[in-house]
């Protein structure tokens, strides 16, 4: 952590399928701490899938809108919460969900994972595997499963 603050012009980028992941700060150079990003979703962009995984999420919402998908509920039930620019989501590690823009217009948050090596690895290999094009939902998986995260498959009808 040398560079205070984060010189965004030297900023690695990483392109997720649409999603854009902008580096501020790595798992590396936080101890792997924490892995910073800014994300920045085009209208329909986001994880196809509900997931989960130990590490904690916060979302700090900058532009646009995001919905997510959280299923923390009792019985099971999974919320479908739409926060805006300004609105700050946290999500606990192990607990069911994924995020979409579902908006017209592009959306950017601010986002924290901690701690950061499993979903930096993620993005990573999952950056890498798309490079020539969509990668096969097997090679997904074996991604998500190597970096400990589950996909648990669909966005199911969100309840109230």
């Amino acid at each position: 952590m040398d560079k205070l603050p984060v010189d965004r012009s030297s900023c690695e980028h990483i392109l997720m399928g649409t999603d854009e992941v902008t580096v501020l700060a790595s798992s590396a150079g936080t101890g792997g701490a924490l892995f910073a990003v800014e994300i920045r979703m085009r209208p329909g962009g986001g994880p196809p899938v509900l997931h989960r995984h130990e590490p904690g999420e916060v979302y700090h919402v900058t532009a646009g809108e995001f919905t997510f998908y959280v299923g923390d509920g009792p019985d099971g039930a999974v919320r479908r919460v739409t926060a805006r620019a300004g609105d700050v989501v946290p999500l606990a590690g192990g607990v069911p969900h994924t995020v979409r823009n579902e908006s017209a217009g592009d959306a950017t948050a601010f986002v924290v994972h901690a701690p950061g090596a499993p979903m930096e690895g993620f993005c990573r290999a999952v950056a890498a595997a798309a490079a020539d094009g969509p990668p096969a939902m097997e090679q997904v998986l074996g991604i998500a499963a190597a970096n400990g995260i589950t996909l648990l498959g669909p966005v199911p009808a969100a309840g109230s």
